[in-house]
């Protein structure tokens, strides 16, 4: 992993329980004069793009206009995409997407591009990182967020780096953005399952939104979608362990 101590360093990220349903989002803020800041909130009933949203601009909000780069982490493309790429085209269009509909979460999108506009001539570096991979910045933005969609309390610290307990500046290193995955009903091959693996124990379930439940707030988790039962076998050999492993059904 990298080290950068020359920029402000954030991590943010985003949950929600039943999507929509009750969310959280979380963010951390590293300085090069050595200190950390955590956030985070709650909405009774939100989705889980809005909250990847709200972190990212509540980050940026609580920055003090400077010279400082600024590096900020997120495993949400849809973030990324949006504030990058899409933004444009929407505002071109008055803020129709490609097919004509009215943007989702417009309210957010604009409130996000005014505060990325107030931290000008400063240019943000959005970087992706995929989630539930170990990176420690990564890991407690998501123990945040989960820990306010969920209702839990969750202590956020503020004070000096020498005695945050999360190695924040173990950073990723730089990864290409996923494609984006295009959906052709006719010729889409259904789901066989989706499996978890966490705990030493494998998980099959029938659904997404069950898989990402477990997994969600987990370190080290695995999981992926399995298009037959010979696929699942070869995910198993993937993770590691014997393709006889037993596999519970949720």
């Amino acid at each position: 992993m990298k080290v950068d101590f020359s920029s402000i360093i954030i991590f943010t990220d985003g949950a929600c329980s039943g999507n929509p349903g009750p969310g959280g989002w979380g963010a951390i803020i590293a300085t090069p004069e050595g200190q950390v800041r955590e956030l985070g909130g709650k909405d009774p009933s939100t989705t889980n793009n809005r909250m990847e949203i709200i972190s990212a601009l509540r980050a940026l909000q609580a920055l003090p206009k400077s010279e400082t780069p600024i590096v900020l982490y997120t495993d949400s493309t849809y973030l990324i995409r949006g504030i990058t790429q899409w933004i444009w085209g929407w505002r071109s269009r008055g803020w129709k997407n490609a097919e004509g509909k009215e943007v989702m979460n417009r309210d957010l999108w604009e409130e996000l591009s005014k505060a990325v506009a107030r931290l000008k001539p400063v240019v943000i570096d959005w970087k992706y990182v995929r989630g539930h991979t170990g990176v420690p910045g990564n890991e407690r933005c998501d123990e945040i967020a989960v820990g306010f969609s969920t209702g839990r309390w969750v202590d956020l610290y503020e004070g000096p780096l020498l005695q945050y307990p999360v190695a924040i500046h173990d950073l990723p290193p730089d990864q290409e953005l996923p494609e984006m995955k295009t959906y052709d009903k006719k010729s889409a091959t259904p789901a066989f399952s989706y499996l978890s693996y966490h705990g030493g124990t494998v998980v099959r379930h029938r659904t997404w939104a069950e898989c990402e439940r477990r997994v969600k707030g987990q370190s080290a988790a695995k999981f992926k979608k399995a298009k037959s039962q010979s696929d699942e076998a070869e995910i198993l050999k993937s993770w590691g362990l014997n393709p006889s492993t037993t596999v519970i059904k949720e």
